[in-house]
């Protein structure tokens, strides 16, 4: 049983999509342009298809290089190619509570996106004005699933998990003055929110919220198939 091959630098795991319906992704952080490249390149090859998370410009011009169909986005830091042969049906929502908190809250749109989900998103709705919020309360409810992503107190997913009755998957991010702690403030809060339903995931993770997203519908799909 041999999934992966072996680049030297890294074992890529070309087994994966079968195991979990999608390819690995790169993490582009601490790699190398060329490493990225390289990975990119196999990925490519045997899926047609390749994700980078945490992608600088360079390594994005050299992947287009190869690929230029090729997409980098740079607020999420997302590279990507190609995109899922399924399209998931239902609507994946994601919410920031501030236009600081858009990297983050773009990474998991953007992630959801090539996964095969529908994305719809509302940033800036903050408790701070939680009238902003409330406007949507409608958009709220159609939704499959949430994802909610705030930095300060993180108090956003709670008030969005009273108010649907649908999976939410809360992003903590490390947006905040001092004794929000990068990040730890909103993330204990979160974990401890009483609004049941909410799942977090950590500091800054909108890839990982993304992924879970998909995953769900993933799970609902094929529930619903023949």
């Amino acid at each position: 049983m041999r999934e992966f091959e072996d680049l030297g630098f890294c074992k890529v795991d070309i087994g994966r999509e079968e195991r979990t319906g999608y390819p690995e992704v790169i993490f582009g952080h601490g790699k190398t342009v060329s490493q990225v490249r390289e990975i990119f390149h196999r990925l490519m090859e045997v899926h047609g298809r390749a994700m980078v998370t945490r992608a600088t410009e360079e390594m994005a011009v050299a992947v287009q290089a190869d690929f230029p169909d090729a997409v980098y986005d740079s607020v999420s830091r997302l590279l990507t190619c190609g995109e899922s042969a399924r399209r998931f049906p239902g609507k994946v929502l994601v919410l920031c509570a501030g236009t600081s908190d858009l990297p983050v809250a773009e990474e998991a749109a953007g992630t959801a996106e090539w996964m095969g989900c529908q994305v719809e998103r509302i940033y800036d709705v903050g408790v701070a004005g939680i009238d902003r919020l409330l406007a949507y309360r409608d958009k709220l409810r159609e939704a499959q699933v949430l994802i909610v992503v705030a930095g300060m107190e993180g108090a956003l997913a709670s008030v969005v998990g009273g108010l649907v009755r649908r999976p939410v998957i809360a992003v903590p991010t490390s947006v905040g003055y001092g004794a929000h702690f990068q990040g730890l403030t909103p993330l204990l809060s979160m974990m401890t929110s009483c609004a049941a339903g909410v799942t977090v995931v950590n500091i800054d993770n909108g890839f990982g919220a993304g992924y879970s997203a998909a995953i769900i519908q993933q799970l609902v799909m094929e529930a619903c198939s023949p």
